[in-house]
């Protein structure tokens, strides 16, 4: 064999480990995940995020499921996001679930279908956005409920008018849960 072809040989040899390499990472992405998280430390902490704990869901496939255990189950839309119908002073509203959002926050219209009503002066709270600094209102929610999974006396803030276009389920509801599991495609909320 001469030397050219060697080397063609060995680079395409070279080509299919690191191609061997990456499909055992892929198919085995939890348990890589899990290992590194573990690693990290990142496994012990005392309240978890909602990507520490890795618990496998089952395989229901409705887009959210209740049970008497106070935990709910949410599945991905296409694009990989989890969008909860919740339960808001009492008043149905729809939110996206959003780990990087602090706060719940609410679209001003969602805000007055929950019963929560702010003025222009009350707008005094600044948040940096991906579209720039947004203007917001701080209240403070009675309850926010997703299924049977509620937590009462929930900080949020309210956007201005046109600010936002869907409200979110941010970190002031989803740290005061007992489980938060993300796993496959699934998001398992537990209180």
């Amino acid at each position: 064999m001469s030397t050219g072809m060697y080397g063609v040989v060995r680079d395409a040899l070279s080509w299919v480990a690191v191609a061997g390499v990456m499909a055992l990472v892929i198919l085995n992405f939890d348990q890589v995940r899990a290992f590194n998280r573990q690693l990290l430390g990142l496994e012990h902490s005392e309240r978890q995020t909602p990507t520490t704990a890795l618990a496998r869901a089952d395989e229901d496939n409705t887009s959210s499921t209740a049970s008497s255990s106070g935990a709910v189950r949410l599945v991905a839309d296409r694009q990989g996001h989890y969008a909860a119908d919740a339960d808001i002073n009492g008043n149905p509203i729809s939110l996206m679930v959003d780990t990087g959002a602090s706060l719940v926050v609410l679209t001003y219209d969602d805000a007055q279908r929950a019963g929560v009503f702010v003025g222009p002066s009350d707008f005094t709270a600044q948040s940096r956005t991906a579209n720039g600094v947004a203007r917001n209102a701080v209240v403070k929610l009675s309850e926010v409920c997703v299924k049977d999974v509620c937590v009462e006396d929930v900080q949020a803030m309210v956007a201005e008018p046109g600010r936002l276009h869907v409200s979110l389920l941010g970190m002031t509801y989803l740290s005061r849960l007992k489980r938060v599991d993300m796993q496959s495609g699934r998001l398992t909320l537990e209180n």
